[in-house]
């Protein structure tokens, strides 16, 4: 089972990036792609808050917590907790909506760096 994982870029409606993990992973946390997917960002961020996303260290699970906090209009803890994805000891490749693949350390980059524009925008 291949995990899959959503980041929602802004918080302007850019394009999302759609990831996947390079190799299969057992026991996959549940990272609320089939919310944030939908649209429903408030329902990523209880999932994700109720499974401990805010402590966990998988890249992944944190960028999905990020794009949901960004969706749900709560940038602050959007920023903080992309921010400790980029932090994060674990790595790993994830694949973009595009085939591309990167590593999941510079999609949390990204994602954090399209969330300081946006931030930067609204607040001109």
């Amino acid at each position: 089972m291949s995990l899959s994982v959503f980041v929602a870029a802004t918080m302007l409606g850019q394009s999302a990036f759609s990831l996947g993990v390079a190799q299969p992973v057992a026991n996959a946390p549940d990272v609320a792609y089939a919310e944030l997917s939908a649209g429903e960002a408030h329902a990523a961020v209880t999932k994700l808050e109720a499974n401990g996303a805010a402590r966990s260290d998988d890249p992944a699970t944190l960028i999905n917590l990020g794009a949901a906090y960004a969706r749900a209009g709560q940038p602050d803890k959007a920023i903080a907790v992309t921010r400790a994805a980029v932090q994060t000891p674990i790595r790993y490749d994830l694949e973009l909506a595009d085939g591309s693949w990167t590593d999941s350390r510079d999609a949390a980059r990204r994602a954090l760096q399209s969330m300081k524009s946006a931030r930067a925008l609204a607040a001109r």
